[in-house]
């Protein structure tokens, strides 16, 4: 799938995500976080195990600070009449300090991994360290909720 900014998905993105989405056998993942390589395609660039935290992903975000990057991460939280819940979480990472071209490639081909990310109802965008924080993710959430 290719959007207008000339992008397009690479197939595993798709593969892993049904069965990420599916908590299919063996693909135990807590998050995967995807890049754009050549200008032309988004694909996975790391994984990690479901044994990781919300915060190891978003460690891993933030040391990326000349670039932008797409996330994806199985979120557990409590909800507000004290039920613990799960909730998958599409993350753009799009951090102040990035080149402009990266910022405008990013921002022109989120359409097409939203497109194959089917199902995916929370889409959240964070700039800077504090953005990307536990409890901020956690309140853009609570508003999807």
């Amino acid at each position: 799938m290719v959007c207008s900014s000339g992008v397009g998905v690479d197939d595993e993105v798709i593969t892993q995500f049904n069965d990420f989405k599916l908590k299919r056998a063996p693909h135990d993942y807590r998050y995967f976080i995807y890049k754009i390589v050549d200008d032309s395609e988004i694909v996975i660039e790391a994984t990690g195990p479901s044994s990781e935290s919300y915060q190891d992903m978003a460690d891993k975000l933030a040391q990326i600070t000349n670039d932008c990057r797409y996330a994806l991460v199985d979120l557990d939280l409590t909800t507000k009449d004290g039920r613990p819940t799960s909730k998958i979480v599409f993350l753009s990472w799009s951090p102040d300090t990035a080149r402009i071209k990266s910022k405008m490639l990013y921002a022109s081909s989120k359409e097409a991994i939203k497109r194959v990310l089917m199902g995916v109802g929370i889409h959240l965008t964070a700039t800077d360290a504090s953005e990307l924080s536990l409890e901020s993710i956690q309140d853009g959430v609570a508003k999807f909720l």
